[in-house]
């Protein structure tokens, strides 16, 4: 069982280069299934999730060749299933990206229910009835979902009831193969939603208004392989740059390789909780706040303050000069976090889905469990300024969304390190 073992109370400073988008890279791996051919993807995340997906177009068929430690070679001419392989897709809730690009290319396909981390009910409701209204029929049975559109799809004007990106990402790839014109109204906003977009269209296929509420897919007859970069992930960038904000020294934090535009909200709300950010050419400088205010945050789709950040700017809050208030309207599941940081002595208090954050001097090390991706990263972070030593243990989480993490922090300053202790259960 390996854990993260942070020493608390280092300055941290210099630069660090984030890798390319954990939820970008997965959706554009999926989306090669439309393509048959050897696509290209650059700037891939090393990272366990990634390993998942790779796992999972490999058993239906396809092929993947790592030429470096960020680009794959996947070839999927050779994909002849339509079924995901229960055991990895269980996994990872991700993996029911492959159903769009499924139904472009055979018209079927057979998906287990979604996993991933524990953060609510996850429903994929709205990426069937909105495949539904492009003539897909479902069925459900032992776990699986089933959809057919063997005698094709057909565009259609879907309107979301919420700005899913998933359903938005499954959608267009789906609709990019169906006759005639899509179009998703309040569709997800999202940078990785563009990203995948702007794959597609370099594919042969054509969507306008990716990055708006109203996204339009003309299907055509066949996509080709591309080469293509992933964009930075924004996530690790704000994980990074809130780190910076606790604990950066007088020169800053340089956090680069990603896109400023896509933190915009985080940005300013640090800005606003007297965090210094300038902004570079490939990135962001960040300086340590002497005196953090507190400030209200409720999580939104984007553009609005991203629900995956929400773990990382409670600890800015829980170190801030007064009190805060916290809702959290995407996971009903995300509050996990804030039990463990309170082991940290941080003063928190759960209703409903408001987190009441009242400011306390400072945070003690402590031994403290990784509740899921974002939470983890937030634990380790908020161990750098903690007095003492903190713990993480459950790290796997973190493992699925941030490559090398230890090594980049230690990089910048940090007394960070990862250990192997015995399972008490194996005694």
């Amino acid at each position: 069982m390996d854990i993260i073992r942070v020493h608390g109370g280092r300055s941290i400073g210099g630069k660090v280069h984030v890798s390319g988008a954990k939820n970008s890279a997965l959706k554009l791996m999926a989306a090669t299934l439309l393509a048959p051919g050897a696509t290209t993807l650059t700037n891939v995340p090393n990272i366990s999730d990634v390993h998942v997906m790779g796992k999972v177009l490999k058993g239906m068929g396809a092929t993947i060749e790592v030429a470096d430690e960020h680009t794959l070679v996947i070839d999927t001419s050779t994909v002849d299933s339509w079924e995901a392989p229960y055991g990895l897709v269980a996994k990872m809730r991700a993996s029911t990206a492959v159903m769009g690009p499924l139904l472009g290319r055979f018209g079927r396909a057979k998906i287990a229910m979604p996993g991933g981390c524990n953060l609510g009910a996850r429903k994929i409701d709205m990426h069937i009835l909105g495949l539904e209204a492009l003539g897909v029929s479902f069925d459900t049975d032992h776990g699986y979902i089933y959809a057919n559109a063997e005698h094709g799809m057909t565009g259609s004007l879907v309107s979301l009831e919420f700005a899913s990106v998933g359903a938005t990402e499954n959608l267009i790839m789906a609709a990019v193969r169906a006759n005639g014109t899509t179009t998703i109204d309040n569709a997800a906003r999202e940078p990785e939603i563009v990203d995948l977009a702007n794959m597609l269209n370099e594919m042969g296929a054509k969507v306008t208004g990716a990055g708006t509420p109203v996204v339009t897919i003309e299907g055509v007859e066949e996509l080709h392989p591309v080469t293509h970069q992933v964009i930075g992930d924004r996530i690790e960038a704000g994980t990074f740059i809130v780190a910076g904000a606790l604990a950066a020294d007088d020169h800053g934090l340089e956090v680069t390789g990603f896109n400023p535009h896509h933190l915009g909200m985080v940005i300013k709300k640090l800005e606003l909780m007297g965090v210094r950010c300038e902004r570079t050419e490939d990135g962001l400088r960040v300086w340590r706040a002497p005196h953090l205010r507190p400030v209200d945050i409720q999580t939104l789709p984007f553009p609005g303050f991203p629900t995956d950040m929400q773990a990382q700017i409670m600890i800015l809050n829980a170190l801030a000069d007064g009190v805060s208030v916290i809702t959290e309207n995407i996971f009903e599941n995300r509050f996990m976090f804030a039990s463990e940081l309170q082991r940290m002595g941080a003063n928190i208090r759960i209703e409903s889905h408001h987190a009441i954050v009242h400011g306390v001097p400072a945070l003690s090390g402590a031994q403290v469990v990784s509740p899921d991706l974002r939470g983890g990263a937030a634990l380790v972070v908020a161990g750098l300024v903690a007095e003492g030593t903190t713990e993480v243990s459950a790290i796997h989480h973190i493992d699925r969304g941030y490559e090398r993490f230890c090594e980049k922090l230690t990089a910048i300053g940090a007394r960070v390190e990862r250990d192997a202790i015995p399972d008490p259960e194996e005694d």
